[in-house]
């Protein structure tokens, strides 16, 4: 039997890192989803058996092919759904056991200072970023795997066996099926070995070569996938050889800076222009050489200098500047790029702090102390960004201004706030700093759909859809234009567009159905509305909108049955129980159908169109008392609704008012002069 004995004051010191973690980020575990993060937690259509499958045998199912990290945000949805403390949770924990993982590694190397490497790793606020942001599950559990993987070899190297071999090789796997940036770990432990023993041996290298392939195979998927799915292609990532060598000499002296002064740490950072003829640039580049060269002088006195040159520069490789990633579109660095490359500087720091502290023991202590707190304090301070999106987009504006990106994602968010006024200031502002972005010009151009500015926003969706030939979300959105201002025979050849660009979209299938069902075609809308189904089952508007389509279509029992289905499956949707409703009418079943508008209006008291529904229903099942109180309702909301003045007018006579009959018949001529002068008999 397999027994772990951990000496209980080394215990002891994991339970004080590990509660330590816990403290500093605790303002950030009830942080809400940020940026891409609805890209990784498991969209509705993966949370299935099915999806499970899909996440490791689908090539553009997820965002990138990590079916591992992919399959460990599926299992988590099992667990906690859209609870977000869960995710923060496992996310704090693993950077936690990272850290451990890591000090073990230094003790296994003999690297004085473990414990204290640990804590900077811990406790560092560059990793804020890997650490707050769900997204970055990628690294802390990439990082896992990773050091389990070098701990394995180490061992094997030690007293090597198949079955240790085989169980580093597979946490090896793991890690690259995580985040493949690990691809750099056989070459990371051939460094580590020469540093430990001076010099590489045949039976050093030769395990390793399976590796190395698998990181190469691994590492080319990775960057097919950015620039064929992805999109990390094109003129905003066409670079000259100059332009990324010098932007590869200055990326890792912007990344040591923040690790040993790591103030002003933005979440998206200000986007260079590398200049080969810049001198700034040119000193980057030198400084680089300088530092190797040094490093490579005194390697017979001391090989730590190049060992932890090689390992910091390495494990940045693929976010230098020489391969293209799709964040390089907003900007060339990131906080969380330098989560693994930032280990081998943390332990050259705390090994030479370990020495200070022998030499000084007292003041060594006392320097130690202070900043270890000051880590904490401002990691602490940086993790509490990420409690909103506008919060942290907000602090990305104050300290970087002409942040596009920041300035259309903050709009989005004063959107879906109501904020029109606040949303359309921040689109704007984001098409002013990059006009050619179709994304932020889409984004106005719905905004002024949304508010009524029809001729604007059509002008902006239609330079949208010009800039982004390959682009849905903007023709999508100019379709949905075009049919609400009655134009639906050119809205199909926009809908149409956008499910030939991305059939496996089940809102662009919804969007044309829309459209055929404006045009008449209830049958076509039926099809179209049961494919937009099949690919995504949870999506509401695909199963809501079905059950009118059905209704329109004249399949009236099947209409009333999935609308009751919808019902089930959308229980607190006002719109599933208004369509079901409408389902009824149409079968002449007025009294259940008003039962399922009052349970509409219940779960949206704002619901006009309920409210006028209701109305009418009660109205044909001879209340015309109560019809009469609830189309008084649905024109407060509305009162430019001609149909509900139509509806009370007809009421008010049946009551034996004609004077208010009549009051109500003109109040619908003026919004519809087609009417008749008076109130027919």
């Amino acid at each position: 039997m397999l027994t772990l004995r951990i000496p209980l004051r080394t215990l002891f010191a994991g339970l004080l890192l590990v509660a330590l973690v816990l403290a500093v980020y605790f303002p950030a575990l009830s942080g809400e989803p940020v940026w891409d993060d609805a890209a990784h937690l498991t969209r509705p259509d993966l949370r299935g058996t099915d999806g499970l499958a899909r996440i490791w045998f689908e090539l553009g199912a997820t965002q990138q092919y990590y079916p591992v990290l992919h399959s460990a945000f599926w299992l988590q949805h099992r667990l906690w759904g859209e609870a977000v403390l869960g995710y923060h949770v496992v996310n704090v924990l693993l950077h936690a056991a990272g850290a451990l993982l890591f000090v073990a590694l230094l003790r296994r190397l003999a690297v004085p200072g473990a414990w204290l490497a640990g804590l900077l790793f811990a406790l560092h606020p560059v990793h804020v970023e890997s650490v707050a942001w769900m997204t970055e599950l990628k690294n802390t559990l990439s990082l896992c795997f990773l050091l389990l993987a070098a701990h394995g070899y180490l061992r094997y190297q030690k007293a090597p066996s198949t079955r240790r071999y085989a169980l580093a090789t597979a946490a090896f796997v793991l890690a690259l099926l995580s985040k493949t940036v690990t691809a750099t770990l056989p070459a990371a432990l051939l460094v580590l070995l020469w540093w430990r023993d001076g010099s590489l041996r045949r039976r050093d290298v030769v395990p390793l070569v399976p590796w190395l392939v698998l990181g190469v195979g691994a590492g080319l998927l990775t960057a097919w996938v950015e620039r064929v799915v992805l999109g990390a292609d094109g003129a905003a990532y066409a670079r000259s050889f100059g332009q990324r060598l010098v932007l590869a000499g200055r990326v890792p002296w912007f990344y040591l800076g923040k690790l040993l002064w790591p103030a002003e740490l933005v979440f998206i950072y200000p986007r260079w222009t590398p200049d080969p003829r810049g001198a700034v640039w040119i000193l980057g580049v030198v400084a680089t050489l300088a530092a190797l060269g040094l490093a490579w002088a005194v390697r017979a006195r001391t090989r730590t200098p190049l060992a932890v040159a090689l390992l910091f520069g390495g494990t940045l490789f693929p976010v230098l500047g020489f391969l293209n990633v799709y964040p390089f579109l907003y900007s060339f660095v990131a906080d969380h790029f330098q989560y693994a490359a930032s280990l081998a500087p943390i332990a050259l720091g705390a090994a030479l702090a370990h020495r200070a502290l022998v030499r000084w023991p007292r003041a060594g202590r006392t320097g130690a102390a202070v900043v270890i707190a000051a880590l904490a304090t401002l990691t602490a301070r940086q993790a509490g960004l990420y409690r909103t999106s506008a919060g942290l987009y907000e602090h990305v504006l104050a300290r970087h201004p002409a942040c596009w990106m920041a300035h259309n994602n903050l709009g989005l968010l004063r959107q879906a706030a109501g904020q029109t006024t606040d949303a359309e200031r921040h689109f704007r502002a984001a098409v002013e700093l990059r006009p050619d972005w179709a994304g932020a010009v889409g984004n106005l151009g719905e905004l002024l759909r949304q508010t009524g500015r029809i001729a604007e926003a059509e002008a902006s969706l239609r330079r949208a859809a010009d800039l982004d030939p390959a682009g849905v979300q903007a023709r999508h959105n100019l379709a949905t234009l075009l049919r609400e201002t009655g134009r639906a025979a050119e809205a199909r050849s926009w809908a149409f567009a956008v499910v030939l660009r991305q059939p496996g979209l089940a809102s662009g299938w919804v969007g044309l159905a829309a459209v055929h069902a404006a045009l008449g075609d209830f049958g076509a809308a039926v099809r179209h509305l049961r494919q937009a189904r099949a690919l995504d089952p949870g999506l509401p508007e695909a199963d809501i909108n079905l059950t009118a389509a059905l209704a329109a279509a004249g399949r009236s029992a099947e209409a009333i049955a999935h609308g009751r289905g919808s019902t089930t499956r959308h229980p607190r949707s006002a719109a599933a129980w208004n369509q079901w409703g409408n389902a009824l009418m149409a079968a002449r079943e007025a009294r259940e159908a008003a039962t399922a508008y009052e349970q509409a209006i219940h779960l949206d008291p704002a619901h006009a169109e309920a409210r006028h529904n209701l109305a009418v229903a009660l109205h044909a099942g001879g209340r015309s008392r109560e019809a009469l109180d609830a189309a008084a309702q649905a024109l407060r909301l509305r009162p430019d609704v001609p149909e509900t003045h139509l509806l009370m007018a007809l009421a008010a006579r049946e009551l034996g008012d004609p004077a208010a009959a009549q009051v109500h018949w003109q109040n619908a001529r003026k919004l519809r002069p087609s009417l008749p002068p008076e109130l027919p008999r």
